[in-house]
């Protein structure tokens, strides 16, 4: 009998990839949430997951609830700036702890991508090949659900506001992604790095039109220098921080740097169907 371990487990991700184990026939008795609220957790809990109470930053607790797992999907943190060492914890608590095989959920391109946020990852893969810890990386691209949070804004003025240029990128549903993880922990191929992006290639005047499909209004694309995206990020109330991200992301982005014409998320799914993009949005968004 196999024991996996989910952490971020009360996240988007985390949370998903656990139903997504289910899905695939994997008990819920045999998997094990390591969350940082009890409270939180508590859905899990009462689906008959096992919950374990843990933090990023507190490496007894790592090792504690990683006691008889065999298989780790690791959710990269939230916390930017914080995560190579929270992340370092994880691993060095699975080694301790004698799981035989972890996955981490990356980024996109990590090893070549211009993206703030990449550095993290870089150091996080780089450490993981060191530990003697067989393992998978799963660099996933943009999450669809990224785009839902601008789209009541773009409805109501009629415009998008972007810095991507006319670049595509490749989004895909957090769901899909969730599914992919799920297969690589249930089938592990160690040494593999999969690059997981969508099957549809899109501008952002094609993100625009979506927008506009749900609204049945029009709504186009403006595109604007970073800085000034940035700027009017922060003038919306986004911290600072968060907006530096975004719009970096969107610099990014226009280099090509969201777009991938890899397969492998659907390869690694059994070829299963992609959520299509529309879909996403209309579910996620507040419109």
């Amino acid at each position: 009998m196999t024991t996996y371990a989910v952490t971020g487990s009360t996240g988007g991700l985390g949370s998903a990839a656990i139903a997504a184990l289910i899905a695939r026939g994997v008990a819920p008795s045999d998997i094990v949430a390591i969350a940082r609220s009890e409270a939180k957790a508590a859905p899990l809990a009462e689906s008959g997951v096992a919950v374990r109470i843990a933090d990023y930053e507190q490496f007894d607790t790592l090792v504690t609830a990683l006691a008889g797992v065999d298989r780790l999907l690791l959710v990269s943190g939230s916390e930017v700036g914080r995560r190579t060492p929270q992340h370092r914890n994880v691993i060095d608590a699975a080694k301790k702890a004698g799981v035989g095989f972890a996955a981490y959920t990356s980024l996109l391109g990590a090893d070549t991508s211009p993206l703030l946020l990449a550095g993290e990852h870089r150091e996080t893969e780089a450490y993981l090949a060191d530990s003697g810890v067989d393992h998978v990386i799963l660099r996933n691209g943009w999450y669809s659900e990224n785009y839902a949070g601008s789209a009541a804004s773009a409805i109501d003025g009629g415009v998008f506001y972007g810095a991507a240029g006319a670049a595509t990128v490749a989004p895909a549903a957090r769901a899909d992604y969730a599914d992919a993880a799920a297969a690589a922990v249930i089938a592990p191929e160690p040494g593999r790095v999969y690059e997981l992006a969508g099957s549809e290639h899109l501008t952002y005047t094609d993100i625009a039109a979506v927008f506009g499909e749900i609204a049945g209004k029009p709504v186009r694309y403006q595109d604007i220098p970073v800085a000034d995206y940035k700027a009017a990020l922060i003038d919306a109330g986004l911290p600072e921080s968060a907006a530096e991200i975004v719009s970096d992301a969107d610099a990014g982005a226009a280099n090509g740097a969201l777009d991938s014409s890899s397969t492998e998320l659907t390869d690694l799914r059994g070829g299963a169907a992609q959520t299509p993009f529309v879909d996403v949005i209309r579910a996620a968004s507040t419109i």
